[in-house]
């Protein structure tokens, strides 16, 4: 009797510390504290605390499995959500302020043509260029707005 009272408690206390979490707008953490602290109900109802006899037949026992299955779904639904997002916030946080630890800091950016090298390619001669050359456009732009 104690360890039922005593796990009714520890749910309930789990229960309110996900509604304060859910109250500063951590949703997903306030879901897994909630699939966590559903688990000792679950366990009492299915008699695993007090290991009675007669659990398969008992309407409680199975109500319990059904709140266990709630809990099991609650915290494999956020950590799917989380692994969908990215990892987690301080995984975000580091992400958006622009350093990132999964790219080695020596690495190069990808070639875009994978069946030649660098070596095997003719290197483009560089243009000459006169400072004619370079008014030669803003020239034609100007005179094509009547300018």
């Amino acid at each position: 009797m104690i360890a039922e009272t005593v796990c009714s408690a520890v749910s309930a206390a789990g229960l309110g510390i996900a509604v304060v979490t859910a109250y500063r707008k951590r949703f997903l953490s306030a879901a897994r504290i909630a699939s966590y602290s559903l688990v000792p109900v679950g366990l009492v109802m299915t008699g695993v605390v007090g290991w009675l006899a007669d659990t398969a037949f008992s309407p409680t026992a199975w109500a319990g499995f059904g709140v266990l299955g709630a809990a099991w779904l609650l915290f494999a639904g956020t950590r799917a959500v989380e692994r969908r997002r990215g990892g987690t916030r301080a995984e975000r946080k580091a992400a958006r302020s622009g350093r990132s630890d999964a790219v080695a800091p020596a690495a190069s950016a990808p070639s875009l043509d994978a069946g030649k090298s660098p070596a095997s390619r003719p290197a483009a001669a560089p243009r000459p260029t006169s400072s004619a050359d370079d008014f030669s456009d803003i020239e034609a732009i100007l005179k094509k707005h009547g300018i």
